[in-house]
């Protein structure tokens, strides 16, 4: 929800006269983001650590904007020794995840066009990785430091110890490193319907938006997260098959592959922290 109170941070730069930067939320980074009034940008303010990830994700917005699949581009970056403002133009349309059911089904295939349209791009162009050799180590530092968010967990793992989780994955590394590096393309890495946009008139997807974990990696990180995060959403066994069979089938896999989908998507909550 919008805070229709002026956003008094001193990081922000000043906005077009007459418009005004309006406090929309935080982020599960903890970042704070603003909206301006005219519509036509958002503002990130992350403090601490956290500013050197929102210079990652500043770098990652800059070079996929090039492309012209409907990322944000880079308006402007000011930061200190403390904070970091990031400035992107807005994606329009809503969040996949606004949408009501009959309308994410139709936006759906959409949606599935647009995942692959990032896919499709040269991945040995990308300056960016996500391997699942870092995100194993991070994960572990993670688990290490009590810090995995229990909400994050599937509802079946949440009370698993995530030390047990972990070591679990750990048995099946060797095997998803193999495979990994037979299926490199560029994905988003947090390939949840809130960073797909939608417009609401069309049920088009317009873009894709929060870009911080973009690199290369197995596709299978964004399928599983896909499918992961929308299952929330469908009312029925039919909807959450067929979305299923349109992301495959758009994709041109014939027998997705369980145990990667599965992998993946026990792993990603013990990425957070």
């Amino acid at each position: 929800m919008i805070n229709r109170q002026f956003a008094a941070e001193r990081l922000l730069p000043s906005p077009p006269a007459g418009r005004e930067w309006l406090s929309v939320r935080h982020g599960e980074s903890g970042d704070r983001v603003y909206a301006r009034s005219d519509g036509a940008a958002y503002a990130k303010i992350a403090s601490g650590k956290a500013a050197a990830l929102l210079e990652g994700e500043r770098d990652r917005a800059a070079w996929l904007a090039a492309f012209g699949i409907g990322s944000p581009a880079v308006y402007d970056w000011i930061a200190d020794s403390h904070e970091a403002c990031l400035v992107l133009s807005a994606v329009p349309g809503v969040p996949a995840s606004d949408l009501a059911v009959p309308d994410l089904m139709k936006a759906w295939p959409t949606i599935m066009r647009q995942f692959k349209a990032l896919h499709e791009l040269p991945s040995e162009s990308c300056p960016f990785e996500r391997r699942l050799a870092s995100m194993f180590e991070h994960a572990t530092d993670v688990v290490a430091r009590e810090a995995v968010n229990p909400d994050f967990l599937a509802p079946e793992d949440q009370n698993v110890p995530p030390s047990k989780l972990l070591l679990a994955l750990g048995v099946e590394l060797p095997k998803r490193l193999a495979e990994e590096a037979r299926d490199l393309v560029i994905c988003h890495g947090d390939a949840c319907l809130p960073n797909f946009m939608v417009d609401p008139e069309t049920q088009r997807c317009t873009g894709l938006i929060d870009l911080g974990r973009l690199g290369t990696a197995d596709r299978y990180v964004d399928f599983s997260l896909l499918l992961g995060n929308a299952r929330e959403s469908w009312t029925t066994p039919g909807q959450a098959q067929m979305a299923r069979d349109s992301l495959f089938g758009i994709h041109g896999i014939a027998n997705p592959d369980e145990g990667r989908l599965a992998f993946y998507l026990r792993l990603d909550p013990l990425t957070w922290g």
